[in-house]
């Protein structure tokens, strides 16, 4: 997979859209938390209090899952821009499989994950001592496993979007399938169903790794459901995940490129 990866980087690096979009994600990740900890409540910077270890890595996790969209359009452009480019059929030409393309794009899908949490940890790191020097860093690290929860959400997201844009090819269609089904399709299914079963559904399993600050305050207005705790919910994503990238491998193996 490594060399795969090295031959997506060619393409990546003097790609113009996949930097525009990483410096799109990081930056609004940065501002965000940046004017959130320097509103002022009772004459004190919010920071003070949203920005104390170990608190921090569940609300910056958090908030930043709402970004995942993001990510997910940049994995659909650069798939989709391989089929109106016609790279995927140069590429089998010149003799990789159709496995190996799929698997260059998940080495992608990964990269980009790995970067994106790196990113968030440096970014907690630094939040959290500038807001709350007081504490010496003390406990810095105790609810570090939040970004291991959100790198995994985030190959979630990112693998069902590689097999929306290999199913249906086309970039805007592809960003339009992803969004109904993420933001509205699915929540209009688990309406109908007890939350024994929809907890496991994509994307309420996706959004179970990240858990919510406020889940009580939550809870009280919109009334109880039944969610899976980080740990429980990584065993049906990882299973999602590998189900996405079998079905981008048939799509791939199926069709004509």
């Amino acid at each position: 997979m490594t060399s795969l990866l090295r031959i997506e980087l060619r393409k990546l690096l003097t790609y113009s859209t996949f930097w525009i979009l990483l410096a799109l994600q990081c930056s609004l990740l940065f501002i965000f938390f940046y004017a959130r900890g320097h509103v002022q409540v009772n004459g004190q910077m919010a920071g003070a209090t949203l920005y104390q270890f170990p608190k921090l890595w569940m609300h910056l996790t958090y908030v930043s899952s709402f970004l995942n969209l993001i990510p997910a359009i940049l994995i659909i452009i650069l798939v989709t821009d391989e089929y109106t480019f016609r790279t995927l059929r140069q590429q089998v030409i010149d003799g990789f499989s159709r496995a190996n393309l799929v698997q260059g794009k998940y080495a992608v899908v990964l990269l980009v994950a790995v970067l994106l949490s790196l990113y968030l940890l440096l970014l907690g790191l630094g939040f959290g001592l500038y807001f709350s020097p007081s504490s010496g860093g003390g406990g810095m690290f105790t609810e570090v496993q939040s970004i291991l929860y959100y790198l995994v959400q985030l190959v979630g997201y990112m693998s069902m979007a590689m097999l929306v844009a290999f199913l249906l090819r086309k970039t805007g269609l592809a960003i339009l399938a992803f969004m109904a089904y993420s933001l509205i399709i699915e929540r209009l299914i688990q309406w109908q169903m007890p939350d024994s079963i929809d907890k496991y559904f994509p994307m309420k399993a996706m959004g179970a790794l990240v858990q919510n600050p406020h889940k009580e305050l939550e809870q009280m207005v919109l009334g109880a459901s039944d969610f899976l705790t980080p740990l429980q919910a990584t065993v049906p994503v990882v299973l999602y995940v590998s189900l996405f990238c079998f079905l981008s491998y048939q799509v791939l193996r199926m069709r004509d490129l």
